[in-house]
């Protein structure tokens, strides 16, 4: 498995421990659902900005999303 898939599956358990919805999610980060959908799957390379966002969403720090 890949860091993409790695990375995925973390931000999947976090936003199931926070209860959000993937279109809350996106909104808070400010990227489209299906773009955080991707990112999820562990189907793209996010950039550091839009991990860094996702992790503010899920009110996390980066550190705890990132697989390395």
């Amino acid at each position: 498995m890949g860091s993409k898939e790695e990375l995925g599956k973390k931000i999947k358990k976090e936003r199931k421990k926070a209860k959000l919805t993937q279109v809350q999610v996106a909104e808070k980060a400010g990227i489209h659902v299906n773009y955080y959908a991707r990112v999820e799957r562990g189907e793209v390379n996010a950039s550091i900005e839009i991990v860094e966002n996702i992790a503010k969403a899920l009110k996390v720090k980066s550190s705890d999303i990132l697989p390395f």
